[in-house]
Order: C-alpha cells, then structure tokens, then sequence
C-alpha cells in the first residue's frame, strides 16, 4: 500500500485501531489472557478505551502483546513505518525514518528494529534447485587486507530456491559443521539438489543431498547452464546495497534482524499487497 492510500484509509488513531481488532479477531473479540468471548468495550462509543472481560474481570487492549504494545508513539506512524520499511528496497536509516515521521531518531530506531522482529519467515523446507553461498558483511578491507572468507568481516551462509525463497544467517564461526547443520535445517535433502562453489566446507554434505559444483576460477556457469550459484549471488548484491547505500554499519548484535529484513522482502518480491501480509503474519 502506498503512502497516499495509507494515508487516506488510516486517517486517525480509531481507524487504526479498527484495522488491527479486524486482523487481531477475525472469528471475533476473545479476551487475551482466558480467552472468554464474554467481552464488552469499556465505552461503547469510543474504540480507544479497549475492552473488559466479563469472565476473569480483566482489561486488555487490541495492541496488548503486539509490537504496539504499551506504545505511546500515534499508531499512524507505526502504520507509515510499515509502509515505508516493507517498500524500501535498500533498507532505510533511522535518520531518515525520524525525519520522514517527524520524530526522534531513537524513537524511529526502536520503531524501525521492532518491525524487523516481526518479519521472521515460515519454517517450510527449500526444494528444487538450491544454491548455497556465504558472504561477508562489514565495511570496506584497507587496501592490503583480505577480502572474502579470511576477512574481519561478518560472514552470513544463506540458501536460495531458484525462483522461490531464501534463507540466510548470521554466524560467527563458518565451518563444516554450522555449514551442514544450517543447510539440513532449511533444505529437504530428498528433494533437492544443491549448487555450490569449491569451498571446503560443503564437502561435508555430499553424504546427505545431492550437490553440484562450479569451480569459480574456471567459470561462473557450467557449459548446460544448470550448475552456478548466481541467483544467491544476486541476493547478496541486495544485502550489499542494504549496507553500503544506507546503514554503513551493522553492529554483530543486530545483524541477524537486517539479514532477516533482506529475506523477508526478497520471498515477498512479488506480492503486491506486502503492507497486509505484515499483519497477517503477525496475527498468525
């Protein structure tokens, strides 16, 4: 949803608050902490006021136990964050978040990390063609310095269906073992068939799925076409755009929620109603 409709069908804090009871409840209003359907509003003619819960006599809210919850920032904001988060290729700084929605840039941090939180992916195992590749995430090596596996940098092994969804990781040591741990945990190995470079470490997979290899210092793609890791590559060059065009730095610590944002929007590239799904998603 762009932001003129946003704007348009979320005028106020009540629309708002509306639109999340509709996705919240949609066989109807349960209470949240005994899940009674023996609710009333608190004031039936205003929605803000929240809801009581004739049962266990207790008081909740449509935003209690969501990202929204105990916020104090207009929901419209959140609800523009979304908007502006989920449509921004390249990321978007807090900076430019604060100075979008006209607020502070700590407050838009918080904002911007807690969305990222939510945009976790299903559990469903990759099948098909898949390729697995690492990459090493950080700031430009001085000129002298490595570049690629044996840098300072962070290193993120990440798994692509070709034409379907990706999963990628942060981890703070790549080795055999994490390597075949992450990939057996995200791809089906009866299924597939895995496309990789020469590195070493991937070797350690040739007992559980079938794996193919292309050998970079010969060629990028084999002579049928069929065995290269370019599709992987390409996400990277997204994850890449992310750092370097927009946030400079990313911190080991929040790291994982910026890879998580990159896989989120990639598997949704084609969706066209991508503000809905945030919702559906988090009220699954």
């Amino acid at each position: 949803m762009d932001i003129l409709n946003l704007m348009k069908e979320f005028p106020n804090q009540e629309s708002c608050l509306r639109f999340i009871e509709e996705k919240r409840w949609k066989d109807g209003v349960c209470c949240i902490h005994c899940g009674s359907e023996k609710v009333g509003r608190k004031n039936r003619n205003d929605i803000t006021t929240g809801w009581n819960c004739y049962d266990c006599e207790s008081s909740f809210s449509a935003t209690a136990g969501t990202i929204f919850h105990g916020t104090k920032i207009p929901l419209q904001k959140w609800f523009l964050a979304i908007s502006i988060l989920s449509n921004a290729k390249k990321s978007i700084s807090s900076c430019q978040l604060a100075r979008d929605l006209d607020m502070n840039q700590k407050s838009a941090w918080y904002m911007a990390m807690r969305l990222r939180e939510k945009m976790s992916d299903s559990d469903e195992l990759l099948k098909g063609i898949v390729e697995a590749d690492e990459t090493y995430v950080g700031g430009k090596p001085r000129a002298k310095s490595k570049r690629g596996r044996g840098t300072n940098k962070s290193p993120v092994i990440g798994v692509v269906e070709r034409g379907g969804r990706v999963v990628a990781k942060f981890m703070k040591v790549l080795s055999g073992e994490n390597i075949r741990e992450f990939i057996l945990s995200n791809v089906s190995p009866d299924e597939s068939i895995l496309m990789t470079d020469e590195f070493r470490s991937y070797n350690s997979l040739d007992e559980d799925i079938e794996r193919h290899v292309i050998h970079h210092q010969e060629r990028y793609v084999s002579e049928d076409g069929v065995t290269h890791t370019n599709t992987i590559e390409s996400f990277w060059a997204c994850v890449k755009r992310s750092f370097y065009g927009t946030h400079h730095h990313y911190s080991k610590k929040w790291l994982p929620l910026y890879i998580m944002e990159s896989c989120w929007k990639y598997n949704r590239r084609k969706d066209d109603e991508i503000f809905i799904r945030f919702f559906d998603e988090c009220f699954t």
